[in-house]
């Protein structure tokens, strides 16, 4: 098995923690998003993944997975302990809520590409594109805020799916200087998280490729 990644992508972070939940450790083959104007775009990583993103996961046999969510409902599926989703249907849908608000509605908006569109072709300034990213991580982490619980990690004790996605981004929220000040249950949850050893392991600062 062969993860396709960038040490700092939020989408590849947040595989990385679930690979690391479940135990599965896959070959890490970094794809640099700067270098030679990025090596995503390149013919050779097209042919794996023809969106030119990352993460992807190359199973044993061939087949490539692409898109981080439908990555990791298939290693849910595939391995099920621990799991990542309660067995409550409500309780399911509430996890997914909250990682969808990160996934759909935040994490998009300060990617790579929509941060260079602004830049590039719109000529908004640095102060203008931090006032952007600010803006939208605080919009979905009031509602995250309000959804999560009073203790443990997102959803109990143990960690789960909403965890996966909430704990890259945060770590991008202080990349970018995003304020947390106003949210102190998904500090907590992040804290926690902080000390886990699958947490630790997916952590940027720990990749090979990392800079």
């Amino acid at each position: 098995m062969k993860l396709y990644g960038y040490w700092r992508s939020t989408s590849s972070y947040r595989l990385r923690i679930a690979l690391a939940l479940k135990g599965v450790t896959p070959d890490q083959v970094p794809i640099h998003l700067v270098r030679n104007g990025g090596e995503h775009r390149s013919e050779a990583y097209r042919a794996i993944n023809p969106q030119a993103r990352v993460p992807s996961l190359a199973l044993d046999e061939g087949t490539v997975l692409i898109q981080s969510p439908a990555i990791i409902e298939y290693l849910e599926e595939v391995y099920p302990n621990p799991p990542l989703l309660p067995a409550d249907p409500v309780a399911r849908a509430r996890v997914r809520a909250v990682a969808a608000i990160i996934g759909c509605d935040i994490h998009p908006l300060h990617n790579v590409g929509p941060l260079n569109h602004l830049r590039r072709d719109l000529g908004r300034s640095e102060e203008e594109v931090g006032a952007w990213i600010g803006r939208w991580i605080s919009e979905g982490f009031t509602a995250i805020e309000a959804l999560i619980g009073n203790d443990g990690y997102c959803f109990g004790p143990e960690p789960g799916l909403a965890d996966v996605y909430l704990v890259p981004q945060v770590y991008a929220a202080r990349r970018f200087a995003a304020p947390l000040e106003l949210f102190p249950r998904i500090v907590r949850a992040m804290t926690l998280a902080e000390k886990h050893p699958a947490f630790m392991s997916a952590h940027p600062a720990s990749q090979p490729d990392r800079e």
